[in-house]
Parts: C-alpha cells; sequence; structure tokens
C-alpha cells in the first residue's frame, strides 16, 4: 500500500514538472512574440551611426547675415553693446569671414564640427569632445576657461565670454528655454543646435516612425532662417541625404584642408 501511494506521488510530481515546463515554454514564446511586435524602428540603418554635417552653397548665399541673427536669438548669445564691443571680441556663434582677395564676397562660417577636432585634444578638463555622432559639443559648466580650445581651434570659432550675460531691459523672458545661458569665464560656440536635432530625433522614436531627410534639411536655427535655402543640414552617413549629395559635389571644398581636421561643415564653391 505504501509502495502505491509513492508512486502516486511520483506520477503528480512528474504531472506538475511537465506542466510547469509547457507553461514556462508558453510564457517564453508569448514574450519573445510580445518583444518582436514593440520593437521600436531604428531611426538609422543598422550598424550604422549618424554623422551629422553642413552644406553651405556660396552661389546661394546673399550674405544677409540673417543667419547670424538666427544663431544668437536660438542660443540665447546676448548682445554686448557697443561699449563692451569696443573692448573685446562680440560673440558670433555663426559670423562672416572678411572676403578672400580678389573677391567681392564674405563667406558664412560656424563652427566647422571636425573630425579629427584639434580644440578636443587639447581640453585639459574634458569639457569640449566629440559625440557618438560627430558634434564637438560643449559642456559648460565644466569649462575652466584656460582657452587652450582657442588657440588649438585654426578656424577661430571659439568664443570667450568675459562678462555675464544681460539682456535689453533686464528681462530674460525672450530667452530659449531650451538653451542655456553660459555664465562668466567660459568659451562658447555653435552646437548645430543640437537642442533640435535631440527633439527630432526623440519625436521619431516616441512616433516610432523614420527620421526623414525632409525634416532635418532646414533643422538648424541658421538653415531655417536662410531666405534663399544656401544651407542644408542632414546626416552625411547617409549617402541618400541631400547633404551627402551636396558634399559629393565637384563644387565642395572645405576650409584649410592643409590643417588636416576633415572639417563636417562644407562649401559649394562659387561658379565663374
Amino acid at each position: 500500500m505504501k509502495r502505491a501511494d509513492d508512486d502516486a506521488r511520483d506520477s503528480r510530481r512528474s504531472l506538475l514538472a511537465a506542466l510547469a515546463a509547457s507553461a514556462a515554454g508558453a510564457i517564453t514564446g508569448c514574450t519573445r512574440a510580445m518583444a518582436a511586435e514593440s520593437a521600436e524602428p531604428s531611426n538609422a540603418p543598422s550598424g550604422r551611426r549618424r554623422n551629422w554635417g553642413m552644406v553651405i552653397d556660396l552661389d546661394r548665399c546673399a550674405r544677409c547675415a540673417g543667419c547670424v541673427v538666427a544663431c544668437q536669438q536660438e542660443n540665447n548669445v546676448p548682445p554686448l553693446g557697443p561699449d563692451v564691443a569696443a573692448r573685446t571680441r562680440p560673440i558670433h556663434w555663426m559670423d562672416f569671414l572678411p572676403p578672400a582677395p580678389g573677391s567681392f564676397a564674405a563667406t558664412p562660417v560656424p563652427c566647422m564640427h571636425c573630425e579629427d577636432p584639434p580644440c578636443v585634444k587639447v581640453c585639459p578638463v574634458g569639457a569640449t569632445y566629440k559625440s557618438e555622432e560627430g558634434i564637438t559639443a560643449q559642456i559648460w559648466e565644466r569649462c575652466i576657461g584656460c582657452r587652450y580650445c582657442m588657440v588649438a581651434c585654426p578656424y577661430g570659432r571659439r568664443y570667450f565670454n568675459w562678462s555675464e550675460p544681460r539682456w535689453p531691459g533686464g528681462d530674460p523672458s525672450s530667452l530659449n528655454p531650451d538653451v542655456a545661458p553660459r555664465p562668466r569665464g567660459v568659451v562658447e560656440k555653435c552646437t548645430l543646435c543640437h537642442h533640435r536635432i535631440r527633439a527630432v530625433v526623440e519625436r521619431a522614436r516616441v512616433d516610432e516612425e523614420p527620421l526623414t531627410d525632409e525634416a532635418l534639411r532646414r533643422l538648424p536655427a541658421c538653415a531655417q532662417s536662410c531666405p534663399v535655402q544656401a544651407i542644408t543640414f542632414g546626416d552625411l552617413a547617409d549617402s541618400e541625404s541631400e547633404v551627402a549629395r551636396l558634399a559629393a559635389s565637384p563644387r565642395a571644398m572645405r576650409l584649410l584642408p592643409e590643417a588636416g581636421t576633415r572639417p563636417k561643415v562644407i562649401y559649394l564653391r562659387e561658379t565663374k
């Protein structure tokens, strides 16, 4: 009789183990199916990182300086006023180079966001760095104001902030809430409007939609404000993007190629 009871218990244990294994298999299969259905679509092709860049067509550029004004307004670059501007270098994240000898046209110049940025190499505290998507970024709070990066930049695209930011009338209500004002004593520069890039990438991720080239071409404030669409922004790593197509043009050139920095701001030469 005892033997029969033991056999019955063993039989029940075997049955329960089999049921548990079956249930676990079903749950695992269901979980995998749900994960496959809910997997987020990638905004970039698998195995490739974006490489943000910009093309400026010097034939189209009207030299209206609308990009300069839009950049200052978007990124909370304070006006210095005539007295301070007379004593120091005004801050312009987007500026114009004087005309070259024999030319009557100035050249719009933001930060070049180089493939091999010398400013990153000399920063002793890591305040400036190159992001995974190719932007030469700056952490304002970490900057100690040593200005090594200003010396290292062959394009002169960095500015030291000598004074606390002040606004006309002392009213900061008109500032862009997406961009932090820089404190006195730090170096600042163009960021390719990285806050706008972050916003559009995040929106595409939340909406589970691909990030289109059309959504990027006029994304930075300078490109959006250009009345003749001389500035094109996008992913240089995407061979089908407009910015990559323009960068491959026979008219394409880079400033100071002898410096070896490989800028990702590319110009289209003026035609003769």
